[in-house]
């Protein structure tokens, strides 16, 4: 095995571990993310507390393994959601041609125009802010996906153009296949590699948006913890230079979107 596949296999070994945390927080951690211990805030790491707690008392480590869960089911979701638009639409344009070509392009790249983290704050912030931390999520992944997906596009359109004039699809349209069956049924299985790789490439993305949303308040609500409200807790540099075992959110986040990037190469060498 060569250095660089086993340190794909050893980065997806990261991800795989890091994930079965979170899906099995309560199996890491007996405590409840919300769970309080007055008596012992910004206390150091322990036997009770392996990564001790936060300035309100709350364990660290229950508090990261219940937010890599809501991380790492959020953004995800939300790359897939991207994801699924930029194919539909993608698609459409690289079969239609025309004016239809012309229409989602220029939508999508005015869409690529604009910032995407400025419109993610401005829309965000036209949200209630005292809503309950499952809306906060749900409102989360919703606005992600359905502005995540103008980057992607392009590339679905290019790889769907290729295909415009092939056989196959000369001969679907010649047996009076619908577009729509053409689409779906002849179009997206080709172009399933090209969707896989876009997912991919989109996760680390969403996780650090995110976390960004998050840290300035506009993403996944107290008390439910995410990577970036844990990050936010890092805007107090005294307490963090007298408890640096408050990194550990940071420290994951950095270690999961490196592994994500190092995995990448060889999604597409096996797509």
């Amino acid at each position: 095995m060569s250095a660089r596949r086993a340190l794909r296999v050893a980065s997806l070994c990261v991800l795989c571990a890091v994930f079965a945390c979170g899906m099995f927080a309560g199996a890491v951690t007996p405590h409840s993310y919300a769970r309080q211990f007055r008596e012992a805030p910004n206390a150091a790491p322990s036997a009770l507390h392996p990564l001790g707690t936060d300035s309100l008392g709350r364990d660290l480590l229950a508090r990261l393994a219940y937010g890599t869960r809501v991380s790492l089911l959020l953004a995800p979701a939300a790359a897939l959601l991207a994801t699924l638009i930029a194919g539909v639409f993608g698609g459409v344009a690289g079969l239609a041609g025309g004016w239809v070509e012309k229409a989602i392009l220029s939508v999508a790249d005015l869409s690529m125009a604009l910032p995407l983290l400025f419109v993610l704050i401005a829309l965000r912030a036209l949200l209630p802010l005292d809503v309950s931390p499952l809306i906060s999520v749900v409102a989360t992944f919703l606005t992600l996906g359905a502005l995540g997906w103008p980057a992607s596009l392009r590339v679905v359109w290019a790889a769907a153009r290729n295909v415009r004039s092939s056989d196959f699809l000369l001969m679907a349209r010649a047996t009076g296949c619908t577009p729509a069956r053409i689409l779906f049924h002849q179009v997206m299985p080709v172009l399933r590699p090209v969707l896989f790789a876009q997912f991919w490439v989109s996760v680390p993305l969403f996780i650090l948006t995110e976390a960004t949303l998050s840290m300035l308040g506009l993403g996944v609500m107290e008390p439910l913890p995410s990577w970036g409200n844990l990050l936010k807790g890092l805007e107090d540099f005294s307490a963090v230079h007298a408890n640096p075992w408050m990194l550990s959110p940071l420290l994951l986040l950095v270690a999961v979107v490196v592994c994500f990037q190092l995995v990448l190469p060889a999604q597409e060498e096996l797509s």
